[in-house]
């Protein structure tokens, strides 16, 4: 029992320590000394601690950002304590324990947790896997973030307990528990996932597709309606030797020329500088806008090819405007474990930072992060001011697919596991092509339709498709062939009919036409792959059907005018949108919202955009700054280099920033002289003063502050010394001597004290001098005076003798 009483001491000083309220009703379970023994030197004792259970406790929860299934191995999750209002807690423990284990030895626990506010949370002191509060304070919320173990580590339980009046139990199950078990790894995986070399043989060709989905309906917070674009694609085909980029990695220049300014070219140089690292480079065109119907713009692709050492895949795309949010795929592996190549991979991507600006919003203004921060996925917690934000720390919904498909393969394959008919199929539709490797100085037109193909059997044939060259705009660059074939096989030869279309998957159905009563919704798809013989794809692309909402409204009660006539086409040329409008007449007689449509629109094709590429010069140097010192701008230019006749270039010639060179030299500033003070004497000589203030402090070199206090003499009158006898100015003299003694001596005691003593005056007695007012000003000079009234007046005084007497003197000189 002895073992057992040391056991209780430690349980009680960790109940001191981990700041729990220990009531009389609280109380601990004596273990047997094996399992004392078993505990000794490690945490599990804080498993075992009992107390009352609350019957509120659902008031408490622990909650895991995102997915709350399962975990990503090395991922990083925020962890949430919080309470339900009105209900609070002074303390709690928080632990990450594998399935089935107790919490005796070290490696019972689950990956790791990170403070992030050393003010509220701690690591505990006789537990370091343990997080428990810093002070003993009521708090309603807590956060930390936890890391989560590598693969292969199972199911994780993490537990939480609660300190209040009492202990609330580390719950098996209910709301202070959440427990999570793996999931395969992700694209966003955070941690260095091993890359194993390839085995597979041959090489294989792919296209990669990417679907945005980042649009105003889906994510409406802050969403840029006038600017939103997906920046140019660009990527590569590589080898476990180059990283193009990574979570928990810093972005390269080029990297950060993408996030921040959209711009592919820094990226690219940087890819092509890799040499045999690099077997293709991935390019796509941008967006404007981010997000139309596939009906109207197809998804922008790209085809690529890999081998046995060159199987990775790598892109990035910019999320236009932000200040670095970018989405993309970091090192796929396209090899798979059985020797051959992925058929196809699907990916919801979500955005993540650069770490090289500290913008929060869309449009926040620049401000480099200095130093340079780690790539890293948003959350949905950053900041209250994020459009991805949402205080329950959910997952963000994903603003991107991306869909690599294998197309063809080429050479001697050696897959362990056998080919199936998709594969077959895939190497039959399509051979390898060469890259598109059309200069930008051909102009060609679009491609004409295929052909029907050369066999009509099933024996492979070819079909040809056509375009013309309409310029060339430098005669020294041949440009390429105006045909192209690809091979075929007659009707009905795949496994399925030759003139089935291959159709995406519906997209989710609109809302209803009517707010009221009946109305139409639609949802649309699109064609992945047209028939093999080249016939035209004739299943619907768009389906309609009825909807009712709210059954019981009458959208009829109320009288609407005829319909307007169609407004002209939103577009000069290509897809637009046309509206019309109608008036309602009366509104219905129970004031509730009139239900018939007010507003239609429908879409309105214009003849074909033709568009011109600009050939430009590389940007020039950027010239001087506008100024010497200080803040000013600088410029830099290029020239247009292909013929005015071909066309209006719209793409800009001229670029402008700021530039910062040192700080100007600032001299002293001061303000006006203030008016001369009256003089400081009645009769007799004197002074006045003048003074002003310091406005600004010379800085960076400047020059020097001046005087602020000037004075000059001033003499009023003669004073009057008596009635004009020679022995009258004799005692007159003699009593003063006398009374400058005796205020002297009085002085000896009390130095630089002020006397207060009357002065004498021959015929009156005056009192004594009052204090000094305050001063007029705080700083920069002001003034302060004092005055000497009569007290008595003799008979046989002179009127000049005892007049008032007043004194001026400066006061706080210092500048301001």
């Amino acid at each position: 029992m002895a073992g057992a009483g040391i056991f209780l001491c430690i349980l009680l000083l960790q109940c001191f320590i981990s700041t729990a309220l220990c009531n009389p009703g609280f109380a601990f379970t004596e273990e047997p000394s094996e399992r004392a023994g078993k505990s000794d030197g490690y945490c599990s004792r804080i498993l075992r601690a009992q107390g009352t259970r609350n019957e509120g406790y659902n008031e408490f929860r622990l909650r895991v950002e995102g997915d709350p299934e399962n975990y990503h191995p090395g991922s990083t999750y925020r962890v949430t304590l919080y309470a339900s209002s009105p209900a609070y807690f002074r303390g709690f423990t928080l632990i990450a324990l594998r399935e089935g284990r107790e919490g005796d030895k070290e490696e019972d626990y689950a990956g790791n947790f990170q403070i992030i506010d050393e003010e509220d949370t701690q690591f505990m002191i006789n537990c370091p896997p343990a997080v428990t509060e810093s002070t003993p304070r009521r708090r309603t919320r807590i956060q930390v973030f936890w890391t989560a173990p590598p693969s292969s580590s199972g199911c994780v339980t993490l537990k939480a307990s609660i300190v209040q009046k009492r202990i609330i139990y580390f719950q098996d199950e209910g709301s202070l528990t959440k427990r999570m078990c793996e999931k395969e790894s992700l694209y966003w995986e955070t941690t260095e996932k091993p890359l194993l070399d390839c085995c597979a043989c041959g090489t294989a060709k792919y296209r990669v597709t990417f679907y945005g989905n980042w649009s105003e309906k889906v994510h409406p917070k802050d969403y840029p309606r006038r600017a939103n674009h997906w920046s140019a694609i660009i990527g590569a085909s590589h080898s476990k030797n180059y990283v193009l980029w990574e979570y928990g990695g810093y972005a390269s220049e080029g990297i950060q020329k993408v996030a921040e300014l959209g711009s592919p070219v820094s990226m690219e140089e940087e890819i092509r500088q890799k040499g045999d690292d690099v077997l293709t480079v991935i390019k796509m065109k941008a967006q404007w806008p981010a997000w139309q119907p596939l009906n109207v713009r197809a998804a922008p692709s790209a085809e690529f090819s890999v081998d046995r050492t060159r199987h990775l895949m790598s892109f990035l795309t910019m999320l236009g405007p932000s200040p670095d949010w970018n989405v993309g795929l970091s090192a796929e592996d396209l090899c798979t474990k059985e020797c051959g190549w992925a058929q196809r991979v699907v990916q919801d991507m979500i955005p993540w930072d650069a770490g090289t600006d500290n913008g929060v919003t869309y449009e926040s203004p620049n401000k480099p992060t200095v130093p340079q921060e780690k790539i890293r996925p948003l959350t949905s917690l950053d900041h209250p001011q994020s459009p991805f934000y949402d205080p329950e720390g959910g997952a963000i919904i994903p603003v991107a697919r991306v869909v690599v498909e294998r197309i063809a393969r080429k050479g001697e394959q050696c897959n362990v596991m056998p080919d199936n008919v998709d594969d077959i199929v895939a190497d039959i539709a399509q051979e390898e092509k060469e890259e598109d490797d059309t200069p930008e100085t051909c102009i060609y037109s679009n491609w004409s339709p295929w052909s029907a193909c050369s066999s009509a059997t099933c024996d492979k044939g070819k079909r040809m498709r056509q375009r013309m060259l309409k310029a060339q705009l430098d005669l020294s660059v041949p440009c390429p062939h105006t045909q192209d074939f690809e091979p075929c096989m007659g009707p009905g030869c795949s496994d399925e009919e030759g003139s089935t279309c291959t159709m995406s998957e519906w997209i989710t159905w609109s809302p209803c036409s009517m707010s009221c009563g009946m109305g139409l919704r639609s949802r649309e798809r699109y064609v992945k792959q047209f028939p093999d013989d080249g016939s035209v794809c004739t299943l619907p692309t768009e389906e309609n059907e009825k909807c009712i909402v709210n059954e019981e409204c009458t959208p009829n009660s109320c009288l609407v005018t005829e319909w307007g006539e169609w407004d002209s086409c939103s577009a000069t040329c290509g897809l637009g949108m046309k509206r019309r409008e109608r008036m309602v007449k009366m509104p219905p007689p129970d004031g509730s919202i009139c239900g018939a449509e007010v507003l239609e629109v429908e879409k309105c094709m214009m003849p074909e955009c033709h568009t011109i590429p600009c050939m430009l010069s590389p940007w020039s140097d950027w010239s001087d700054c506008s100024v010497t010192c200080g803040k000013g701008m600088r410029t830099r230019q290029r020239v247009l280099k292909s013929p005015v006749e071909l066309g209006e270039c719209t793409e800009d010639l001229e670029q402008v920033e700021k530039c910062m060179l040192p700080e100007c030299p600032t001299d002293c500033m001061v303000s006006e002289w203030t008016e001369w003070s009256e003089c400081n004497k009645s009769c007799g000589k004197g002074h006045m003063i003048r003074t002003r203030m310091v406005k600004l402090e010379p800085q960076f070199g400047g020059d020097s502050c001046p005087e602020t206090v000037q004075r000059k003499k001033c003499k009023i009158r003669k004073c009057n010394r008596g009635g004009g006898q020679g022995q009258v100015n004799s005692d007159e003299k003699k009593r003063r001597k006398e009374a400058r003694e005796k205020r002297r001596s009085k002085q000896g005691g009390r130095q630089g004290e002020e006397t207060t003593s009357p002065a004498e005056h021959p015929g009156c007695k005056m009192r004594p001098w009052s204090s000094w007012t305050d001063c007029t000003k705080l700083c920069g000079g002001g003034i302060q005076e004092r005055l000497m009234t009569a007290k008595k007046r003799l008979k046989s005084a002179q009127l000049p003798s005892c007049k008032d007497r007043k004194e001026i003197r400066a006061c706080n000189v210092h500048p301001c």
